[in-house]
C-alpha cells in the first residue's frame, strides 16, 4: 500500500460540480457527508452575497474502488461556495479556529419564487442556515487526494 494517493489513482481530474436544483443539491450533500473543517474555514462575505467553506471531504466517489483494490481511503481539500446568500444564521456552530466541525448534510427548504433556506447540518446538532435567492452552489477540489488519516471510511450508527 502506498502512502499518499494521486488524482491519477482514480480520475485524472479533480471534482468540480455545480448545484442549481434540488437533485444537484442531494448529490453535493452526499459527496460532502463527513467533510471536516474548522470554524476558521467558514467565510461569509455579505457584500458579495457568498458563503464559503474550505473542507476536507471524504472521497465517497472513490470509496468502493479503494475497498475493492485494497488501497487507502482518500480525503481531499475542497471549497464549497454558496452564492446568492441574503442572510446567514448560525446555531451551535463555533467560529473558533480550533473548533472542529463535521458536516453531515445539506438540506433545502423551498420558499416563494425559488428562494429558500439551505441548512448545513453538523454533527453535535450545529446548523448554519443560509437564506438564498436560489440554489447556487459550487464544489471544487483544490488539492490532490491524500490517504485518510484514520484509514477508515466514516461510519454512522444505524
Amino acid at each position: 500500500m502506498t502512502g499518499d494517493a494521486r488524482f491519477s489513482d482514480a480520475d485524472p481530474r479533480p471534482l468540480a460540480l455545480k448545484a442549481e436544483d434540488e437533485v444537484d443539491l442531494r448529490i453535493l450533500s452526499s459527496l460532502l457527508q463527513d467533510a471536516v473543517l474548522t470554524g476558521a474555514d467558514i467565510t461569509h462575505d455579505p457584500k458579495a452575497r457568498r458563503l464559503a467553506l474550505l473542507v476536507t471531504r471524504f472521497r465517497w466517489e472513490d470509496a468502493e474502488a479503494a475497498r475493492t483494490e485494497g488501497r487507502s481511503f482518500e480525503r481531499v481539500r475542497a471549497i464549497l461556495v454558496i452564492g446568492d446568500v441574503t442572510r446567514v444564521v448560525s446555531d451551535g456552530v463555533g467560529c473558533a479556529a480550533d473548533t472542529v466541525l463535521s458536516l453531515l448534510a445539506l438540506r433545502w427548504q423551498p420558499g416563494p419564487d425559488g428562494t429558500g433556506r439551505l441548512s448545513l447540518d453538523f454533527a453535535g446538532d450545529g446548523t448554519i442556515i443560509a437564506e438564498v435567492e436560489c440554489i447556487n452552489l459550487d464544489l471544487r477540489d483544490v488539492t490532490r487526494p491524500h490517504a485518510a488519516v484514520s484509514g477508515q471510511a466514516p461510519r454512522h450508527p444505524e
